[in-house]
């Protein structure tokens, strides 16, 4: 008996220890809740932490740093290469100028006035030609990417003619219009409407099917939908066909000012990379490389990075720039 009650003891007890009240359950309900709601919140502001995009203008110490530098010191290091080849004689001097000739070049153009002509003449043609390319292409682009029957009898050409070296229409093109800025134009708009169309294309393709139905729910069809759904969703590969085309199209024109020459048609970039051939000076031939890849990187610097910095920006894909 004293064991069972022992145990009964025990058993009680242990029945004391774990008892909860009215009140303590109450009291861990609340408990309970108000951690829920802690951690509701928390992962609430975790969220909209991932989702905002953290903006900040950049010092110009950090901007010198990170943006300055690094071209600088692949210029100065490539001019350094460049001068010990020169003085090892890796290959004849006529073959290789060094860069104090080819500066020279540079402030012999410039004092004779006719560097920013050269400049000037084959941007301007460039520009005009992506404006005409520009204006076709994405027409065309949409044209292929919302019509089957469309896409179905000309997409494969505007693939091919995207592959089709640019020179090729040069010949073409001089016997079509002769020896002018128009066919400077035609050869600039054949090398350039395929890639604009094409990019614009690949990014309408890659719009997620629920936007384009939510717009067809909210009344935008046709032209409507195109403008204030298709092309704001496929901004991204519509961007990059653009650069592509700008590509092409600059490529187009060095390509034609090479091979089609006359004095109607000016001196360009291409033209002068010519014309130091012809003459045999390396140091003009390095001149116009030089200038060709200048404009390249300037256009795209100022024109097309911002834009492209802009629309990531917009879509929260830019934390910090």
């Amino acid at each position: 008996m004293a064991g069972t009650d022992n145990g009964v003891d025990v058993k009680g007890e242990a029945h004391d220890d774990i008892t909860i009240t009215g009140d303590d359950k109450v009291g861990a309900r609340k408990d309970a809740g108000k951690n829920g709601a802690e951690d509701l919140a928390g992962l609430e502001a975790g969220l909209d932490a991932l989702d905002s995009v953290q903006v900040r203008r950049t010092s110009l110490r950090e901007t010198l740093t990170r943006k300055v530098l690094p071209p600088v010191t692949a210029v100065a290091l490539v001019l350094v290469v460049w001068q010990l080849l020169v003085w090892a004689e890796v290959v004849p001097a006529y073959k290789l100028p060094s860069p104090s000739e080819v500066w020279g070049e540079v402030r012999e153009a410039w004092l004779q006035g006719t560097l920013l002509d050269y400049i000037w003449t084959s941007v301007s043609r460039g520009l005009l030609g992506f404006l005409l390319a520009l204006a076709i292409g994405t027409p065309l682009g949409l044209l292929v990417a919302r019509v089957k029957f469309v896409r179905a009898a000309i997409g494969p050409i505007l693939s091919g003619l995207q592959s089709l070296p640019s020179v090729a229409w040069v010949p073409p093109a001089v016997l079509w219009l002769g020896l002018n800025n128009s066919m400077m134009y035609a050869v600039i708009l054949l090398g350039a409407v395929p890639s604009i169309a094409n990019g614009l294309v690949a990014g309408i393709d890659q719009i997620p099917p629920l936007f384009l139905r939510a717009g067809r729910t909210l009344g935008a069809t046709g032209l409507r939908e195109a403008r204030h759904v298709v092309m704001p969703a496929a901004l991204p590969g519509y961007l990059a066909g653009l650069k592509q085309g700008w590509a092409f199209s600059w490529r187009s024109l060095m390509a034609a000012e090479i091979i089609a020459s006359s004095p109607d048609l000016g001196v360009g970039l291409g033209q002068l990379l010519e014309n130091g051939r012809n003459n045999s000076s390396m140091s003009q031939v390095f001149l116009a490389i030089f200038l060709i890849l200048l404009v390249g990187i300037a256009i795209d610097l100022l024109i097309f990075s911002p834009l492209e910095r802009r629309v990531l920006r917009s879509r929260g894909l830019l934390v910090t720039r």
